[in-house]
């Protein structure tokens, strides 16, 4: 089945599986099912934490793909009911000047887990297989040497008992271009749309093109990539996580009894007036009540 991507450079005609791409992402996943399914999902992500912390396992999850595929919204369904103090969601800004002069993989290796504690990474090291190769912020000598260290880094996580697993979240150009637009226009989400988003929109070929390189180098057996197709959100974050909690050997920890203490005894405690206290605004009730006088007056 064909398939046509749009870019700047032209049309680009595309193999389509008939279970993904343009006309799968017309349809909708059922919203009963995504709220059924993502809560059992979550309520699994929350096993596997407590596992997590009773093992002293170390779990790395990178999340890349193109801008605007959904790594975050999947990382905020993730993080969701989790302990903040154990799972935590790492997006490092740029670098600093010193950090500039570091080993490349250095300002990572500081975000990396102890025993007991999960980390998502939203966007990772391979920031310079895409982004900085293509933009030019590394010299093609840096983006050499990324790549054959990639790897040798990569083994050594995992030989050292770190559960690594990278995804790549993949959305057609027309998607892509549907969200830019959508954020461009609502207020509350346009902070997601930086300059360099819509940058990567005239250099898309040449963004597929590192993407393909940076897999033939760094897509090896102790730390594969993991392709999420990303056009229909929903069920990219179904998949997502029913794969995350797939690759990792938790078990379900027995919750143990627990009881409530009974209140301590006041002993005599006269608590103050209510007066000497500022109050912060009913702002909730003020809203019901104007609510409530609104139906009033229409009825």
């Amino acid at each position: 089945m064909m398939g046509v991507r749009r870019h700047a450079g032209g049309v680009v005609k595309t193999h389509l599986d008939p279970g993904t791409g343009e006309a799968a992402a017309r349809k909708k996943f059922p919203k009963k099912l995504y709220e059924k399914e993502l809560l059992r999902l979550q309520e699994e992500l929350v096993k596997m934490e407590e596992w997590v912390q009773a093992t002293g396992a170390r779990i790395v999850v990178v999340f890349e793909g193109r801008d605007a595929a959904g790594k975050g919204s999947v990382i905020k369904r993730i993080t969701e009911y989790l302990n903040p103090r154990i799972t935590k969601h790492v997006a490092l800004p740029k670098p600093t000047e010193r950090e500039r002069t570091q080993w490349y993989f250095e300002r990572y290796i500081a975000e990396l887990p102890a025993a007991g504690e999960v980390v998502l990474f939203d966007r990772s090291w391979y920031n310079r297989a895409g982004i900085e190769k293509v933009m030019g912020f590394c010299t093609p000598e840096e983006h050499g040497r990324f790549l054959r260290q990639c790897p040798i880094f990569e083994r050594l996580l995992v030989e050292d008992g770190i559960h690594l697993v990278k995804y790549w979240f993949s959305v057609s150009d027309e998607e892509q271009e549907r969200r830019f637009e959508a954020r461009i226009h609502d207020r509350m989400r346009r902070w997601k749309l930086s300059d360099t988003d819509l940058a990567s929109r005239t250099h898309w070929v040449e963004y597929s093109r590192a993407k393909d390189e940076m897999f033939v180098h760094t897509d090896i057996p102790e730390a594969p990539w993991h392709v999420v197709e990303a056009d229909d959100k929903k069920k990219a974050r179904l998949n997502c996580i029913a794969h995350l909690l797939s690759t990792i050997p938790y078990k379900a920890k027995p919750l143990p009894d627990i009881e409530v203490p009974p209140l301590q005894a006041d002993d005599g405690y006269v608590r103050p007036s209510r007066e000497i206290y500022t109050y912060v605004p009913d702002h909730a009730g003020e809203l019901a009540e104007a609510r409530a006088k609104k139906k009033s007056d229409s009825g």
